[in-house]
């Protein structure tokens, strides 16, 4: 199961901290991200984390400005500063991925997803 929290709505330029409470997950040997989607738009990726190696992946629209990261074994954040309208979404977060960490298709778990509106 796949928890969010830490949405919400802040002004151009602010900051943001959602949150993924993950349990009976084997994380371990498996990508895991988020992802948003707008309304009318496809799901993207926006940032993922490999737990074996910790190498992280970032999307080219959110470089310099979002950090995802792994603060302990069940809790899964993504750091968002230098927030642009265009970042307005519902943010999911998803593991289970093998091969592609920002391919939506490829992660199996999916939370209900948190709304993030920047204004």
């Amino acid at each position: 199961q796949l928890v969010e929290s830490g949405g919400g709505s802040v002004q151009a330029g602010g900051s943001l901290r959602p949150s993924c409470a993950f349990s009976g997950y084997t994380y371990m040997s498996y990508f895991m991200g988020w992802f948003r989607q707008a309304p009318g738009q496809e799901r993207e990726g926006v940032a993922a984390l490999y737990s074996g190696s910790g190498s992280r992946y970032y999307a080219d629209s959110v470089k310099g400005r979002f950090t995802i990261s792994q603060d302990n074994a069940n809790k899964l954040d993504l750091q968002m500063n230098s927030l642009k309208p265009e970042d307005t979404a519902v943010y999911y977060c998803a593991g289970g991925a093998s091969r592609l960490p920002l391919r939506p298709s490829d992660y199996k778990y999916w939370g209900q997803g948190t709304q993030v509106t920047v204004s």
